[in-house]
């Protein structure tokens, strides 16, 4: 429980904390942001280590590296904070946590596509997407654009919300921030491409590994949540979760983006350009209609559902077991 033996109760506190601050706040560019820091760590050791032969022993040993020193470094930190006294541990863990989670920042960027779309400004819509999203964005009609950001929004509801949320119910802010240095690992040397595909072997593997739960979960978590959502396809929904997840080249990635498709009744996936290069991804749902701006607003939904719910169950095992 958060790496120090505060009550369960005070514990969970601390969890909803974190999330009210983001709700709130969300990151702040005033305030000094972990990742940043994790980010300049990763960049300066990757320069000296991404070198020579056996770079997939290399970046094993760097992935580990950068893992432990996140740890270790947050656990120390909370422990002084601990020793100083307990209510500036309660803070300095409820800040660290809520850095971890992006509520507010994956509902805003969302609705920043949402906006000048609904007002028939698509080419504005276009420059928005292209900001949370890798692929090509220029001359994309309104029915890819709400796709790429429906895509966008279903798949980082876990590496963003729920997967930081779920180490952190099961270690406090060490766990959390760890979580989100192997994330942060993932996306940046994570790429198969010449420079990375053995350096970043390690560090890709291991985000499959600490995302694996976590995705089955918010996809069962949106589900539930569905329930209270105007207009689901529930039955749909499961069923095409079930069917497509797979299809997807991540392990994880598939199960919220499927669970969205078959909640709202549309299809996933198709054709995406980056920078020129054409690469078809696998499709998921049946294309019972055609996409809508409004799907933004409905997948923004699943979202918060998701998390909300996702948050009651581990919560609830939490108070349960201890």
């Amino acid at each position: 429980m958060g790496m120090v033996q505060e009550p369960t109760n005070i514990f969970c506190m601390i969890l909803f904390a974190a999330i009210v601050v983001d709700l709130l706040i969300g990151d702040p560019r005033w305030i000094p942001h972990p990742v940043v820091l994790m980010g300049k760590l990763i960049t300066w050791l990757e320069k000296s280590w991404n070198r020579g032969n056996a770079r997939v022993w290399k970046g094993i040993c760097f992935c580990a590296t950068v893992v432990l020193l996140v740890f270790f470094l947050t656990l120390s930190l909370v422990f002084v904070a601990y020793q100083l006294h307990p209510i500036v541990g309660v803070f300095i863990q409820i800040y660290l946590i809520s850095t971890t989670i992006a509520i507010k920042g994956l509902s805003s960027a969302a609705k920043e596509v949402l906006v000048p779309l609904v007002n028939g400004n698509v080419t504005e819509a276009r420059v928005k997407l292209s900001m949370i999203v890798g692929r090509d964005t220029e001359g994309l009609p309104e029915n890819e654009i709400v796709r790429g950001t429906v895509e966008t929004v279903a798949e980082n509801t876990v590496d963003g919300i729920t997967a930081p949320l779920f180490w952190a119910i099961i270690g406090g802010a060490p766990l959390a921030m760890v979580y989100r240095a192997i994330n942060t690992l993932d996306s940046m040397v994570g790429h198969k491409n010449e420079r990375f595909m053995q350096f970043g072997w390690a560090s890709a593997r291991l985000d499959d590994l600490v995302n694996l739960i976590p995705a089955r979960l918010t996809a069962l978590s949106m589900w539930l949540a569905a329930s209270f959502i105007k207009g689901s396809k529930k039955s749909n929904g499961w069923k095409t979760t079930w069917r497509d997840a797979k299809k997807h080249p991540s392990p994880n990635s598939g199960w919220p983006e499927a669970m969205v498709a078959g909640l709202l009744g549309i299809q996933l996936g198709g054709v995406n350009y980056y920078q020129g290069r054409k690469s078809v991804r696998a499709q998921m749902g049946a294309p019972l209609r055609k996409m809508v701006s409004s799907d933004i607003e409905k997948t923004i939904q699943y979202m918060h559902g998701g998390w909300i719910v996702f948050f009651l169950i581990g919560v609830s095992l939490l108070l349960l077991v201890n």
